[in-house]
């Protein structure tokens, strides 16, 4: 494999993950150079498994800026550009409406997980690795991977039931349920 076949096999999966942990378009292309970069300086064809590795460079150089800028962290949606993307298929108000109102819930949930969850929710879900290839790439036990996305997603579970809670009495209170 050449570099350029590597670079095209993984640049997408990098960038998209360096997107979700970030929430910054131009931190996650700064970032995704800086992981092929990384890469391309060592002896990566030795490397048996490459997209572990790969993922492993990536989470370290992601959740590095996100110590770096820890107080200076913007708040910014996460999924804004998927909703950019299908901008292209036409879709009724309440559809798009419905659509922006779930992904900023979404957003908002996952921006209050810490880096450590959010790494692990981010690889599982957006990256679509394995528990095993989570472990590898994280460099912690599969037994702890299991346990923060389970911490994550309990987490992310109360959030809803809090937010649909206060919602129900805000509807009670209106007399509209």
């Amino acid at each position: 494999m050449t570099e350029r076949e590597l670079f095209d096999s993984y640049n997408k999966e990098v960038y998209r993950t360096c997107y979700y942990m970030l929430r910054n378009a131009q931190d996650a292309e700064d970032v995704c150079h800086d992981v092929f970069v990384t890469v391309f300086r060592q002896d990566w064809k030795r490397i048996e498994n490459i997209r572990a590795w790969i993922m492993r460079i990536t989470m370290n150089h992601c959740l590095n800026l996100l110590r770096k800028n820890q107080t200076k962290r913007e708040k910014q949606p996460q999924v804004q550009w998927l909703h950019e993307h299908k901008a292209a298929s036409i879709k009724s108000v309440d559809a798009v409406v419905l659509e922006r109102e779930t992904s900023a819930e979404w957003d908002k949930l996952l921006k209050q997980l810490p880096d450590k969850l959010l790494a692990v929710v981010t690889l599982r879900f957006i990256g679509e690795l394995s528990m095993a290839e989570i472990a590898d790439t994280l460099h912690i036990p599969q037994g702890t991977v299991k346990s923060r996305l389970h911490k994550a997603l309990k987490l992310m579970r109360k959030k809803l039931e809090q937010n649909h809670s206060v919602w129900l009495k805000g509807e009670e209170r209106l007399g509209t349920s």
